[in-house]
């Protein structure tokens, strides 16, 4: 399965948000640190769910990375997120 549909399956999952964006940035990092060919390797993610109200933004940057899980996050290396609620 694709980097960017592992990343859809378990964010949906975790928090069935209201918003959620998914891109592969990979393309416009060729030539930079962690550039793998083929992309999957820089990722945006836009991502709005109730489950964040009230948190802190560490709060809810941490709550991503454990909802996508150590496995997915070790094979990204990049990830920008942009979470509300």
């Amino acid at each position: 399965m694709p980097v960017t549909d592992e990343i859809e399956t378990r964010l949906t999952k975790a928090f069935a948000p209201t918003e959620l964006i998914v891109v592969d940035d990979s393309e416009r990092h060729r030539g930079h640190a962690g550039y793998q060919e083929g992309g999957e390797s820089h990722f945006n993610v836009k991502i709005r769910a109730s489950a964040f109200d009230g948190q802190s933004r560490i709060q809810r940057h941490r709550a991503v990375h454990n909802a996508l899980g150590a496995d997915l996050v070790g094979r990204i290396h990049a990830l920008s997120l942009d979470i509300g609620v």
